[in-house]
């Protein structure tokens, strides 16, 4: 018995010492020597040197009063915390017919003033006919209305839509861009990825942004399109997933050429 304890304990220690301090003490040598960036989060640094972000976690390009800043490309939505926090990882787990997502579409998940079934959307506005309204108080989407439900409503008397659907989202893409309002909108310009981190948006959306981003700086959009094209990953392998565009990269590039 006590022979067998002593192997025992032996064979744990010498685990521990090889799993608990010399792999591990490998694996980041050979992450410092052969792959320094990544293995130290991927950080990108100004022309100061200072840390303005990583290239592996997206980040919102916003002004003071939290508006998209003109003359930069955005990145994709986030539902991670507030919109791309690090340490809040995630995504809505929203499923697919969910209101709080697609909206109230008649026919599929639509309902009247006191949360029963209907076949048209009653707080539909011109602008957007899949319109979720938001509770007065709280500013929450209302998807299950109840007799004396308070909503928000603007000056015109049309309800307030909530505006993380995709429908809101579109619009608001297309508004932001100079698009028409029927214009095609990238699945990725109204969905948040599975992290809420994506730091990557598609070539379409990028190219869609270009126009936007050229008129605020005052530039061709011949330029800023070459600009994109220039900074644009090509796929896994070359043939796993898409071509995307990292946007902090890109619009790091705009400001060092002085675009």
């Amino acid at each position: 018995m006590r022979r067998q304890l002593l192997t025992a304990l032996a064979a744990t220690l010498a685990l521990a010492v090889l799993t608990g301090i010399f792999y591990p003490l490998v694996v980041w040598g050979i992450g410092e020597g052969v792959f320094p960036f990544r293995t130290n989060g991927s950080f990108i640094k100004d022309a100061k040197g200072q840390v303005i972000g990583s290239a592996l976690i997206g980040q919102e390009f916003l002004d003071k009063q939290g508006n998209a800043v003109p003359q930069y490309f955005q990145p994709r939505p986030s539902d991670a915390g507030t919109g791309y926090t690090a340490n809040a990882s995630g995504a809505s787990n929203l499923g697919p017919g969910d209101p709080r997502l697609v909206g109230f579409i008649p026919g599929l998940n639509t309902v009247d003033l006191n949360g029963n079934t209907s076949k048209t959307n009653p707080f539909a506005t011109p602008a957007d006919p899949y319109c979720v309204p938001t509770d007065a108080q709280t500013g929450s989407p209302v998807i299950s209305p109840s007799a004396g439900q308070q909503y928000a409503k603007n000056k015109d008397g049309t309800y307030v839509c909530d505006a993380n659907t995709i429908p809101e989202r579109a619009i608001a893409y297309r508004q932001l861009n100079g698009l028409s309002p029927t214009a095609v909108v990238p699945v990725d310009a109204v969905t948040a990825s599975f992290s809420g981190l994506d730091p990557d948006i598609s070539v379409a959306n990028a190219e869609l942004q270009a126009a936007r981003v050229a008129n605020a700086r005052h530039l061709p959009v011949s330029t800023i399109l070459g600009i994109v094209h220039a900074h644009t990953d090509g796929r896994l392998l070359g043939v796993i997933g898409e071509k995307t565009v990292n946007v902090l990269d890109l619009n790091l590039a705009l400001d060092k050429q002085g675009a």
